[in-house]
């Protein structure tokens, strides 16, 4: 099947210049306190009209918080000037929510950095799609189910939002093909026992009536601290069929991307787990809609991984700050990785760096 874009995979082999700084830095804080992050998630809101049954952040409570459009601005500059090399705007909010996201956009394209977001897709202003849609990488829709009653359940929302939802995307595939724009527009269903069912008829309504670029089909994965329970028992074995079926929608301008590694990673548990986090706080950030900046999404209110906020200080203060130092001495030495989140966004980072930190293949010198 294919996946042009490595969804299934990782991308940090393409950056081999910061991997070598991270493994120059080794165990010394004033060497890693150097090192940015390659990405960072940013959510401009804590608002969100939708509340999808699986949603991972629900314990954080949806709050109608945003980041101010001047601090954002501020942060977005330096992050650039640091070697931020992308953002992708997304978060425990729905990102359309904020009146200014268009503005957040042009200003990290000025930056010099890679924009990308996940949406619900469900909003979808004038401005974003005339300002912000011509500079963006890609765009994501969290696309639930292939009906609009399934998609009223799952996404706890009213059934003519489905429509709504298909709609947007259509504008934004036109809005493209008359612009000649690059962004890349995509949607992703996660693989649930009540929408198993309904995931090729999704595929067939991206590529044929609105035109996507792909569909990612994708496993649940349980959050440590989210108060929905329901799919933890999820086991995606019985699921490989459906892969195979939808390996035939494939065609040059349109992937079915079925995450069959990721499923089968779920599946194993901590069977073939790496034993230590190397991602965490090197390659990737998170800021939430307060202004908090973390180092996992995964511990999103936890003090330990929580470095500073872009309210009261600068992205350089924070990031080379004792929170982080601290931070740092803690992955390394006290976390136990069987508490996180299974499947967490860098686990397969952590996996290609774990095997250049333990250097587990023999005879590495014959290449």
């Amino acid at each position: 099947m294919s996946d042009r874009y490595a969804i299934d995979s990782h991308k940090l082999i393409y950056h081999p210049q910061r991997v070598a700084q991270f493994l120059d830095a080794a165990d010394d804080w004033d060497k890693m306190k150097k090192i940015y992050p390659l990405y960072v998630e940013i959510s401009p809101v804590g608002a969100c009209n939708h509340r999808c049954t699986f949603c991972a952040v629900d314990y954080i409570g949806y709050k109608p918080v945003r980041l101010a459009l001047e601090v954002i601005e501020r942060t977005l500059a330096e992050m650039g000037q640091h070697g931020v090399k992308s953002v992708m705007f997304a978060g425990e909010g729905e990102p359309m929510l904020h009146p200014e996201i268009d503005r957040m956009v042009m200003t990290a394209a000025a930056a010099g950095i890679n924009t990308a977001m996940t949406t619900n897709a469900s909003i979808l202003s004038d401005a974003f799609v005339e300002r912000a849609l011509p500079l963006m990488s890609w765009i994501k829709a969290s696309v639930n189910a292939g009906s609009a009653e399934t998609y009223a359940r799952i996404h706890q929302t009213k059934a003519r939002e489905f429509d709504r939802v298909l709609a947007n995307l259509k504008r934004m595939v036109e809005a493209r093909r008359h612009g000649g724009y690059s962004c890349v527009l995509g949607a992703q269903i996660l693989l649930l026992p009540e929408n198993a069912a309904e995931v090729e008829t999704l595929a067939r309504l991206c590529r044929d009536e609105i035109g996507l670029d792909y569909l990612v089909i994708k496993p649940y994965s349980q959050h440590t601290f989210s108060e929905t329970q329901r799919y933890q028992k999820i086991n995606y074995q019985g699921y490989a069929e459906l892969g195979l079926q939808l390996a035939a929608l494939n065609t040059e301008q349109f992937s079915v991307i079925y995450r069959e590694n990721t499923m089968k990673k779920h599946d194993e548990g901590d069977a073939h787990r790496y034993s230590q986090c190397h991602a965490t706080p090197a390659f990737w950030a998170y800021v939430m809609s307060t202004g908090a900046v973390y180092g996992c999404s995964a511990y999103l209110l936890d003090p330990r991984f929580d470095y500073g906020n872009i309210n009261a200080s600068s992205f350089r203060d924070i990031w080379e700050g004792e929170s982080r130092r601290k931070n740092f001495r803690y992955v390394r030495e006290e976390l136990d990785i069987r508490e996180c989140r299974l499947n967490c966004r860098m686990d397969e980072v952590n996996r290609y760096l774990n095997r250049l930190v333990k250097q587990d293949v023999q005879h590495i010198n014959f290449i």
